[in-house]
């Protein structure tokens, strides 16, 4: 027997992947609490005992993402057998997920995210963490090519991998700005000329 005036139940895993699409596609500060309540297809209160506030739930979505949207594209630095295909893996991945499509926004929420002084500092602190993480991880990739002398011993690899990551930030803006998959292929082709030995 229902018990009167308890809350409607909702699936959160469901609600979170809504908070999070409105939130990639938005950002935080113009993401009102009405339209993430509509979004998530719940009331304030329930949002609020779930959640706690919009800025926990913004760390919530933002680590969904990196959860669920980044491994197709970052754990490509891991499977390709070369450092050298493994980075354009990457970014040819980012040629596919990031334009905007049925499913999903334009660009990439953890790289577009707490950019300006106006996001609180706990999310900027924890995107920071994300983005310096993922250059962590390439550079390590870089290194491990250098040592198994695919790379020349010379390589400046924080150079190197700081390029790389800026190329796939600078496609996330403009993916944003409405660049095609083929346009940001162009993109990652022209990055990958850059490649240390090649030419």
């Amino acid at each position: 027997m229902a018990v009167i005036g308890r809350p409607r139940g909702f699936d959160r895993d469901a609600a979170l992947e809504a908070a999070m699409l409105l939130f990639w596609r938005k950002g935080f500060a113009t993401t009102s609490m009405n339209e993430l309540c509509d979004a998530m297809g719940v009331r304030s209160p329930s949002l609020y005992a779930a959640f706690g506030s919009k800025e926990a739930l913004y760390l919530e979505a933002i680590e969904h993402y990196v959860q669920t949207i980044g491994p197709p594209v970052w754990d490509k630095l891991l499977e390709a057998t070369t450092a050298r295909a493994s980075v354009e893996d990457v970014l040819l991945a980012g040629t596919e997920s990031l334009p905007k499509s049925r499913a999903t926004p334009a660009g990439c929420m953890a790289m577009l995210a707490a950019v300006g002084d106006e996001w609180p500092a706990a999310i900027a602190r924890v995107v920071k963490k994300v983005r310096l993480e993922v250059l962590g991880t390439l550079r390590s990739r870089l290194e491990n090519a250098v040592a198994k002398g695919e790379l020349p011993a010379s390589t400046d690899i924080d150079g190197l991998s700081r390029f790389y990551l800026s190329v796939f930030q600078g496609m996330a803006i403009q993916a944003r700005d409405g660049a095609t998959q083929a346009e940001l292929r162009a993109v990652a082709t022209a990055a990958m000329a850059a490649w240390p030995g090649d030419g």
